[in-house]
């Protein structure tokens, strides 16, 4: 007798989870060991101490997750597990883990995509909260430390449709959000030391701009001839710019004294740094991050216009910055657009998302092959 449960298994970079979803709908368990500590002196994930964590962590997580939600492994209808993108050595962590799992047991394994997995994050809470579905297509932008993706979403029957629609072609837009945080001295992840600094500054106070990125034309087609052609982004440019301030106004010297001052202060935090912080720094930090919100909601909505889409679904990391959730709702509700977010917990990586993204291909009969392994550049759709 078929219970819908099914234990989805997240190792892709440096969270190791499990959780325990019923039917795609419900959550009965979400447990996120994190390595944020293990990688804070490094200001990134260091991939080996990453995979090694993962080690550690994968064995107690997942018999906290089943335990949480009072289940066995037996009750179990399939193992779902992050198959990519990803690290790589982190990865096979968990695909070796869930494939020894499934067999042990005698139980389907369903392999998900990291990316796709995150669009069932906001699927997930949806349906949970009793919410209209989703109106289809939808536009969905996996915005992330490793991610800047847009995506349109479609479904028939049980099987999910993606077209990947937009991309970066550099930086991912949280890679930035990292990389500036620790030019200026502040903490990892480098979003919310960002997110909670940028409201003590004026984002209008230094003009960062993108250029604009055309994507390359076949021989004798104008960008004209295709409207619907891929919408791209690019961050690179934008942290060499905060670099490039940071020298001409001569802020180095003020980043030394803050990055000592926090590395005295055990678990330092961002209310931490402000007192460190003169106002030119916090209006550089506010300016930087309206410019990539502003990037990212351009093009969003830009590209909705162009795929006729009838809802935008946000997820990633970066959907957890609360000037992103205050200017794309805002500029969806003057689009009379429906708008959907994950809520903190799930728009980081966690696990709950993968068993989510796993239940219709395992009413598709999806099954992962024998040799599954990890797949580090694994795309979605097409």
């Amino acid at each position: 007798m078929s219970t819908g449960l099914i234990l989805g298994i997240e190792s892709s970079c440096d969270e190791t989870a499990a959780a325990v979803v019923r039917r795609g709908t419900e959550t009965l368990s979400n447990v996120v060991a994190s390595q944020i500590a293990i990688h804070t002196p490094y200001g990134g994930v260091v991939p080996e101490l990453a995979s090694r964590e993962h080690l550690r962590n994968i064995v107690p997580v997942v018999r906290a997750a089943i335990a949480e939600a009072g289940i066995t492994l037996q009750d179990l209808d399939a193992i779902a597990v992050t198959e990519g993108p990803g690290l790589a050595g982190a990865l096979l962590v968990g695909i070796t883990y869930a494939k020894s799992l499934a067999f042990a047991l005698n139980k389907p394994l369903i392999a998900v995509n990291h990316l796709e997995g995150h669009i069932h994050a906001v699927l997930l809470e949806q349906a949970e909260l009793a919410e209209e579905p989703v109106s289809l297509p939808a536009l969905a932008l996996v915005v992330s430390g490793g991610h800047t993706h847009l995506y349109l979403a479609r479904r028939n029957g049980d099987h999910w449709y993606y077209r990947n629609v937009g991309h970066t072609v550099d930086d991912a837009a949280g890679e930035a959000f990292d990389k500036v945080a620790k030019l200026l001295g502040l903490g990892y992840p480098g979003g919310p030391w960002i997110d909670a600094l940028a409201p003590h500054g004026d984002p209008y106070a230094v003009p960062f701009s993108f250029a604009q990125i055309k994507p390359k034309l076949h021989r004798g087609e104008t960008h004209a001839d295709n409207p619907e052609r891929p919408f791209l982004f690019s961050f690179s440019g934008i942290k060499t710019a905060v670099l490039r301030y940071v020298q001409t106004h001569d802020l180095f010297p003020s980043i030394e004294v803050r990055r000592s001052a926090l590395a005295q202060i055990s678990q330092a935090r961002a209310a931490d740094a402000l007192p460190f912080c003169d106002q030119e720094t916090l209006n550089l930090i506010a300016s930087f991050q309206r410019a990539v919100v502003d990037d990212l909601r351009r093009k969003t909505f830009q590209a909705a216009e162009a795929f006729d889409a009838a809802s935008i679904l946000i997820s990633g990391g970066v959907a957890a910055n609360r000037e992103l959730r205050v200017r794309f709702t805002a500029e969806a509700a003057e689009h009379s657009l429906p708008i959907a977010f994950p809520s903190l917990a799930l728009s980081t990586d966690n696990a709950a998302m993968v068993a989510a993204a796993a239940w219709p291909k395992l009413m598709d009969g999806q099954y992962a092959p024998a040799e599954l392994s990890a797949e580090p550049s694994l795309a979605l759709g097409r």
